[in-house]
């Protein structure tokens, strides 16, 4: 007997040993980590964001993968590998800041471990995962709650037990090929944009008809209220209303191939932004680096682009166009206010009022950005203590557009500490959370900006903080942020959108949910590169902002319109869901296992549906779930990128072919036929 379990443990070592001499570790960083999306800098085998040694909470690693939230790599195990084990942490090159991360491990799209949020200076935490059968396993970085801004994080130590090291590898599964799926528009003319207008009595008036064909082109309306007037040749209606009311007016484009007619309501009383507001912002683009020169350029090319002819309005300054709390810049070096306390420019914005009056030249509308702090994000001088006389110095300069930035209002949030701001940080969350501390800074600028002479969209940039589309209006904003900073990944953008279905009730003319600005064409300041996001996922984007009713905000270099992004930012007929009169917000209505299904109901009665895919895998299924999202009786189904009715169909009995790619979206008009 004793000598059979001799024999028997004998055997059971020769067989673990036998295992473990086949057995073999794969490194991380022998793996090919380019596949990998994040939303800062590039991917780094064994050196930080920042190409340094890998550093966290003061030991160093020599192997490893140092990445930026929000992160993605993609292995594909195809079953042979046994375990995954790595360190996990902030890296100490963001000292002075305060990031936080989540390391989160999936195993064929099922969580398999999680770190919890870490932050700077936390000690590298251990991920041990059992990865036994798994044909697919994901490393991810999340934002850890308070926004992406030096989310410096390591996979550090990563390594794979396997038996077969060839087998492993990485991929990026969704295709890279630019495709362009809309016909440009036709030589005769076509008016787009919003059918609805809204401006209070006694504000400058600014209309531009956005309307695409063959120049020259002569433009006419009837039922102009007295006050306004038309430019025959640039479409343009300026003037003033005094009186209230809701004028009709029908809009007319004559060329040489065709003439055109378009209802617009105009909306004279308490209420502007009655579509969401659409154009282009500097920051993801410019940054710091901002200059009115800059800005110029953009505006022209909004122009020649033709995206004004599109709806495309806005040109607004982010931060930087003020001088800087301590930068080495001798641009940015300056007097923040004068001895009246009227803020100043930095030297790049030398007469900023002449640059509103370019913009306006050209039939845009300009904006601006501040804080309700002493500083802004970037350290350049906010509005604390001076909220008044910069509303009114906004209007004198012409301005259309506030976005104004929590910041370093958290620090402030019981007054200035010794009265001395450069004792206040530039960045904090505090307070945030608490209703009344959200609301003041908000509902004082608010106040001011009402008591303008002039419209001013006021953009709440507040991150979500105490549900601010629960009572955004209530403080006078026409839009406000939902979440966090958005950046060119996957994982950022699908995040966002996957959390908008909350704030979706509170949406309607005049107040909308921002989800941020749009990341598609060349961004990245410091790092200009085309977006990390892949085609579809574009597609994706853009269709969710429209369903969304979000502020369509292009953040992109204005002069490096590829025409990709071009044809992305001009189909007339997915913008005419972001901009439909009826302010309805979307919400996702079905999901299917990867697949949500989002409806928005629009204005005359029909139903723009947005079929996206979350997933790797593409969809290819007979779909008749219609009753589930109020879809009813006989309809006609135009695919709204493509500009094509596709087929119609009897919601009793028929099924509709939907195929959509991973990561990509089938964005459909359902029309009842009488």
């Amino acid at each position: 007997m004793t000598n059979r379990i001799i024999t028997s443990i004998i055997v059971v070592i020769g067989v673990v040993s036998s295992y473990r001499s086949a057995a073999q570790m794969v490194w991380l960083d022998q793996l090919d980590i380019s596949a990998a999306t994040q939303g800062y800098g590039v991917p780094n085998n064994n050196r930080s964001v920042d190409n340094r040694t890998l550093t966290i909470a003061g030991q160093k690693f020599q192997r490893g993968f140092g990445t930026h939230a929000e992160s993605s790599l993609i292995i594909l195990l195809k079953g042979k590998a046994q375990s995954f084990s790595a360190m996990v942490g902030i890296d100490d090159e963001v000292a002075g800041h305060e990031p936080a991360v989540e390391f989160v491990v999936f195993g064929d799209g099922k969580k398999m471990w999680s770190s919890g949020i870490m932050h700077l200076g936390d000690s590298a935490r251990t991920c041990q995962a059992s990865v036994k059968g798994i044909q697919k396993m994901e490393l991810v970085v999340n934002d850890g709650g308070n926004g992406n801004y030096y989310d410096h994080a390591d996979w550090v130590d990563a390594k794979f037990e396997t038996t077969e090291p060839t087998a492993l590898s990485t991929v990026n599964p969704i295709p890279a090929t630019p495709y362009i799926l809309t016909s440009k528009a036709p030589a005769s003319p076509r008016i787009n944009g919003a059918t609805v207008f809204g401006v209070r009595p006694g504000s400058p008036f600014q209309f531009r008809i956005a309307a695409t064909g063959e120049r020259p082109m002569i433009f006419s309306a009837t039922g102009l209220p007295a006050g306004l007037s038309l430019d025959s040749h640039t479409g343009l209606i300026t003037g003033k209303l005094e009186r209230w009311g809701t004028f009709n007016v029908k809009l007319k484009a004559r060329n040489t191939k065709g003439i055109a007619e378009k209802n617009l309501r105009i909306v004279c009383g308490d209420k502007i932004a009655l579509t969401p507001p659409m154009g282009w912002n500097s920051w993801n683009c410019f940054a710091g680096e901002v200059s009115a020169d800059k800005v110029k350029r953009a505006a022209d090319a909004m122009v020649k682009s033709d995206l004004v002819n599109h709806g495309w309005a806005y040109v607004n300054i982010d931060d930087f166009w003020q001088n800087h709390r301590d930068s080495k810049d001798e641009s940015l070096r300056g007097r923040f206010r004068d001895d009246a306390g009227n803020i100043i420019p930095n030297a790049r914005f030398k007469d900023i009022k002449e640059l509103a009056d370019y913009v306006h030249g050209l039939g845009l509308k300009i904006g601006l950005y501040s804080s309700p702090g002493p500083w802004t994000c970037g350290g350049c001088a906010g509005s604390y203590g001076y909220e008044k006389q910069d509303a009114e110095t906004y209007a004198k300069w012409g301005f259309d557009y506030l976005k104004y930035d929590w910041c370093s209002y958290g620090n402030v949030i019981n007054g200035m500490p010794n009265n001395d701001p450069y004792k206040v940080s530039s960045l904090s969350y505090k307070g945030g959370n608490e209703l009344p501390t959200a609301k003041a800074p908000f509902s004082l600028m608010g106040k001011f900006l009402q008591e303008q002479p002039r419209d001013i969209i006021f953009s709440l940039c507040q991150y979500g903080m105490s549900d601010v589309w629960k009572w955004g209006d209530s403080v006078g904003g026409s839009c406000w942020r939902t979440t966090n900073d958005i950046t060119d990944t996957w994982s950022s953008v699908s995040s966002i959108a996957l959390a908008q279905d909350k704030a979706a009730p509170y949406a309607k003319p005049g107040n909308w949910n921002d989800p941020d600005m749009l990341v598609l064409g060349t961004v990245g300041w410091g790092n200009p590169h085309a977006s990390k996001l892949k085609p579809d996922e574009q597609y994706l984007h853009f269709s969710l902002w429209s369903l969304f009713s979000a502020p369509l905000l292009i953040g992109c270099d204005m002069e490096k319109l590829d025409d990709f992004t071009l044809n992305l930012l001009t189909n007339d007929e997915v913008i005419a869901v972001n901009q439909d009169a009826l302010g309805k917000q979307a919400i996702c209505q079905l999901k299917k296992g990867d697949l949500r299904i989002y409806v928005k109901e629009l204005e005359d009665r029909s139903h723009a549906v947005g079929f996206c895919n979350f997933g790797l895998e593409p969809i290819d299924m007979p779909f008749s779930d219609f009753q589930q999202l109020g879809l009813t009786g006989k309809l006609k189904v135009r695919d709204l990128w493509r500009q094509k009715d596709i087929t119609k169909l009897d919601t009793r009995k028929d099924k509709l072919s939907v195929k959509v790619p991973a990561h990509g979206v089938l964005l459909l008009k359902f029309d009842c036929i009488k």
